[in-house]
């Protein structure tokens, strides 16, 4: 995607303070990066080592990727992971797959192998504990998998362990609330893309103008029914949200649909925890 129509990448800060977190982790530092869809046409390969380079500057202890590495063909999963490499962290990388990772039958294995092939660690409905016992990194299937089961996941932790949690979905923060989650990073919405001051996220409004709609109308607005299926809470599309006692940050991600970006550009996330 010309850079006219993404705008120029941010570097977004963010301090979280969690309960019983050990001294020696305090200013752990994580970096995520989320929703590069990278097909040839919605991620210049600029703007890719531009986010790369700011990951790397940023010298983090752990750099997390939340979901759609690709957009519908899965072969340029190969190319990316390799790109990927130039990743560093002290730590380790750790990804979830998104909604487009899975979309054919043979994505998810496709794409998962190339990026563990790479040494990035794919957690689906798992945890890993890459820093110690002391933080759990818990990665859980896509929402709109048939294995999006967090139960099972969560309930293996001891109540008194700090998490984070990756979700591609940030949808999913809403049924998260059964169970502690000191930060939940997702992608999934691009920040909204359209995002005009004074009023907002346009994919927000469009969303509600939809389901507003008799129901004999609704299949004359294909794109208004695109915006209320791709979200539920589109006032969580970006930045970070209290969910319940929960934390949500969602991350506007690199890759960009038409008609482009406005007021809403790419980011990379650097979160220090506390």
């Amino acid at each position: 995607m010309h850079k006219f129509l993404t705008g120029a990448l941010t570097i977004e800060h963010l301090r979280v303070p969690m309960a019983n977190l050990p001294t020696h982790l305090k200013g752990l530092r994580l970096v995520q990066l989320s929703d590069f869809h990278f097909d040839g046409i919605r991620l210049s390969p600029k703007l890719l080592d531009e986010a790369i380079a700011a990951s790397n500057a940023a010298q983090p202890d752990l750099v997390l990727l939340t979901g759609d590495f690709v957009t519908d063909n899965p072969a340029p999963i190969h190319d990316l992971a390799q790109r990927l490499t130039a990743l560093k962290s002290q730590s380790g990388v750790y990804a979830v797959l998104g909604n487009h990772d899975i979309r054919y039958r043979h994505s998810r294995q496709e794409v998962a192998s190339a990026l563990e092939s790479q040494k990035i660690r794919v957690l689906w409905n798992q945890i890993a504990y890459p820093v110690g016992q002391e933080l759990a990194i818990v990665g859980l299937a896509d929402f709109w998998s048939s294995e999006f089961r967090p139960a099972p996941v969560l309930e293996q932790l001891d109540p008194a362990t700090p998490r984070i949690v990756l979700s591609h979905n940030p949808d999913t923060a809403e049924m998260l609330q059964k169970w502690r989650i000191d930060l939940q990073l997702s992608g999934h919405t691009h920040g909204g893309q359209v995002f005009v001051p004074g009023i907002g996220n346009m994919a927000h409004h469009l969303s509600e103008v939809y389901r507003n709609l008799p129901q004999p109308v609704k299949r004359y607005a294909p794109l208004l029914k695109q915006c209320a299926h791709t979200m539920k809470h589109w006032e969580w599309a970006q930045g970070l949200h209290i969910v319940g006692q929960n934390r949500l940050y969602v991350n506007r991600g690199l890759g960009t649909y038409l008609p482009g970006r406005f007021c809403c550009p790419p980011e990379v996330t650097v979160i220090t925890l506390s």
